[in-house]
């Protein structure tokens, strides 16, 4: 059995889950997630959890059992606390700023880039150089702090660019410069 997949999902006080067909819907004191699930996996409720089931024991229902699961109790997560991916700027001059409910962010271009947050997600500026991306839905977040990264990823020799808050950028060293030779 999968050992992600056996694993019951704890239903908190508050979260209201509803299944409908193959679509569940998780509400939530932060909001609202609707998903459609796989046809060949059940997600059925027990007590105060949530039990997902596979029909055989084929490689291919065993990756969807583990995959569904951990789907499910990442709604569960996100109406409840939610979710965040904290970024970095890196770069004399790079900053970030919040227009209305737009991100800006100068990083060193002709013109500014400008991100328009999809529904559900929500910018927060920390600092000019340090900014997060929040939201209910992990996988709409992890898409938009991506987008965000994009803009400008981090290069190898000074590291100047957005990165990921706690992110190991891989470094080189730069040109070595004249040892011996000619004059």
């Amino acid at each position: 059995m999968s050992r992600i997949g056996r694993l019951p999902i704890p239903v908190p006080v508050g979260v209201d889950v509803s299944i409908v067909g193959r679509e569940i819907t998780v509400k939530g004191p932060k909001g609202t997630l609707t998903r459609a699930l796989h046809p060949d996996m059940r997600v059925s409720r027990v007590d105060s959890t949530l039990v997902v089931e596979r029909p055989s024991e084929a490689k291919y229902h065993k990756q969807l059992h583990g995959l569904t699961r951990t789907l499910v109790a990442n709604m569960v997560t996100g109406v409840t606390a939610g979710y965040r991916k904290s970024l970095e700027i890196t770069g004399v001059g790079y900053r970030a700023a919040k227009v209305g409910e737009k991100l800006q962010l100068n990083l060193g271009y002709s013109h500014p880039i400008e991100i328009e947050p999809p529904a559900g997600i929500v910018f927060e500026i920390e600092s000019p150089v340090r900014l997060a991306v929040a939201g209910i839905d992990k996988e709409l977040v992890g898409q938009i702090a991506a987008k965000v990264r994009a803009s400008r990823k981090p290069e190898p020799y000074k590291g100047k660019g957005v990165h990921y808050l706690g992110e190991q950028i891989r470094r080189k060293a730069g040109k070595a410069g004249k040892i011996g030779g000619k004059k």
